[in-house]
């Protein structure tokens, strides 16, 4: 595999780590801030908005220019809006950087994810993608952990002023690693990238994705108060916990990617399937404390075993396009965040029990099963060999795109 997939996964962790430590920081910006918990926890909404509207605008607007100057502009920007933050006079400038802060996420893992599959061999795309979220699902285990007592211990402030460090890095590391001539956009720009959206399999596997992370999150979004109301840990120990979820994550990352380039449709349906019977056990594992970690564990495992060959789907549906797709689909990844969390709530709020968002992610786990059933009867009506194995992609790379290293 080459280096510069390394200079991808720093920028991965980079932005994993600002996504997900605001969680943790809330208590301290609220009191910072003289601002309530609840109101603090709009700046993990205004991150996700900027995710969700960045994602397709950003990709689109740059469809032209060469992928690798892309990635640097868009880890500018993610710099740009951490500072912002870390330097935000009140809660109002906060909102504002955070959302400037969530832009380029979803651009950066769509236009990544092309350039990684461009710098391989293709019976090696899977895996590239999946090293690329290696540095998200690391970001969990010791990005986020430390950038949150960093926050408790420096100031919350701290934090940002950190993760822009290492933004500054995987700037540096994409403008030495990635090399300028395996990173060129097709001729065909905005139009072309807007064609490949009209594709059924295209909105088939974006729909796929917002059923299938909506499982995790309508689950994850609430695995804390299951963790202490149901297993009887104490509140001190929920952050080893959800470091166990980034553990079993990295793990299902990995493994997906590597079944993926054997299988990308099988790995899919394994996936969905493992999610589908962990959930269905939430409220049985929650019974005890060592089977709720196993729980913990194990969800991240399933869940991002489906997240390399997610990625690749809709990639290889939009074909010679993928940039827009492919970006398209890390806005897909948050609906699914806020929808999840949305289904969840619903089920707690109906009075079914502290362990219900974990069926009710159950449901979405099967919902997103059948939308990859549909897709899958789709591919096999339009192509009698299309639904076999692999999906194989209709691209052809340029000679600028062979493999490298």
């Amino acid at each position: 595999m080459p280096l510069a997939l390394l200079a991808l996964a720093v920028g991965a962790f980079g932005i994993g780590t600002t996504e997900f430590v605001m969680m943790g920081l809330l208590p301290d910006v609220a009191d910072d801030l003289r601002i309530s918990i609840p109101a603090a926890g709009h700046l993990v909404s205004a991150y996700a908005l900027g995710v969700v509207i960045g994602a397709p605008l950003l990709a689109a607007v740059t469809a032209r220019m060469s992928r690798r100057t892309v990635l640097i502009g868009l880890m500018v920007l993610f710099v740009l809006g951490n500072a912002l933050s870390a330097l935000a006079p009140d809660y109002h400038w906060l909102l504002a950087a955070r959302f400037l802060s969530g832009l380029p996420h979803g651009a950066f893992f769509g236009v990544g994810a092309v350039v990684a599959t461009n710098l391989v061999a293709p019976e090696r795309k899977a895996r590239s993608v999946s090293l690329m979220f290696l540095g998200l699902t690391v970001a969990n285990i010791a990005g986020v952990p430390v950038a949150t007592l960093m926050g408790q211990d420096l100031g919350w402030r701290a934090t940002f002023l950190g993760v822009s460090v290492i933004g500054a890095a995987a700037i540096a590391s994409l403008f030495l690693l990635i090399p300028g001539d395996h990173t060129h956009a097709p001729s065909v720009g905005l139009r072309g990238e807007l064609v490949a959206l009209r594709s059924l399999p295209v909105w088939l596997a974006l729909g796929t994705t917002v059923a299938g992370f909506g499982a995790l999150f309508s689950a994850y979004s609430y695995v804390t108060p299951m963790l202490t109301d149901a297993a009887g840990y104490a509140d001190a120990s929920v952050t080893l916990l959800l470091a166990l979820f980034g553990v079993g994550a990295t793990i299902g990352n990995l493994v997906g990617g590597r079944l993926s380039d054997h299988s990308l449709r099988g790995t899919l349906f394994g996936g969905l399937t493992s999610m589908v019977v962990v959930l269905s056990l939430f409220p049985l594992l929650m019974g005890a404390q060592w089977s709720a970690a196993l729980a913990v564990t194990l969800l991240g495992t399933a869940a991002f075993i489906t997240g390399s060959p997610l990625q690749l789907m809709v990639m290889e549906k939009a074909s010679a396009c993928p940039s827009l797709a492919s970006s398209a689909n890390q806005a897909a990844f948050n609906l699914a965040n806020a929808g999840g969390a949305w289904i969840g709530g619903l089920a707690l709020a109906a009075g079914f029990g502290v362990t219900s968002p974990a069926l009710a992610g159950a449901a979405l786990a099967v919902l997103g099963l059948a939308v990859a059933g549909v897709a899958h009867a789709v591919d096999r009506r339009r192509s009698p060999l299309s639904g076999r194995g692999r999906v194989i992609a209709t691209h052809v790379p340029e000679p600028a795109e062979t493999v490298h290293g």
